[in-house]
């Protein structure tokens, strides 16, 4: 038997995995913006439909995570994170990969998702395809007063 030992493998998240989800999460957000989710918000979202957990595991150990949530034909991001100690290995990519994909088999046309603009994950978007579509001015406000503008990318739809 063959071992990979970087090899990302993703799996669906579910309520039993909100340590990992927080701690990840804790680990990955910088508190200065207060855009990570408290453990409340995520436990309440996760049961709703059309919201998915996806797992990123290294060696079996969770690193990385995407919530998402798909209603009707439209697919929305809502957070993606991974460890910063595991940053460049794949995971993120993988993440935002399976994102994209899972939704257009579930008949999405419209795939998008929310960033602080100066987040260094934008480039990851933009590398998947992602295009600002949107951008909310002063949406986020930092803890030292600083605003920031929340930028919408999408994904364009693939014609049928």
């Amino acid at each position: 038997m063959v071992s990979a030992p970087d090899m990302i493998l993703l799996r669906a998240g579910h309520v039993e995995d909100l340590d990992a989800v927080m701690a990840i999460m804790n680990r990955s957000f910088d508190p200065c913006f207060g855009e990570a989710w408290t453990r409340s918000q995520c436990s309440g979202i996760l049961p709703m439909p059309g919201v998915t957990l996806t797992i990123a595991a290294l060696d079996g150990a969770p690193v990385g995570f995407a919530l998402a949530r798909t209603v009707l034909d439209e697919s929305e991001l809502l957070l993606l994170a991974v460890d910063p100690d595991h940053h460049g290995r794949g995971a993120g990519k993988a993440l935002l990969e399976h994102f994209t994909g899972h939704s257009r088999s579930l008949g999405a046309r419209h795939i998008h998702l929310e960033v602080r603009d100066g987040n260094t994950a934008i480039r990851l978007y933009q590398q998947a395809g992602y295009e600002l579509v949107g951008r909310r001015r002063d949406y986020y406000k930092a803890q030292d007063g600083q605003r920031y503008d929340a930028l919408t990318m999408s994904i364009p739809s693939r014609a049928d």
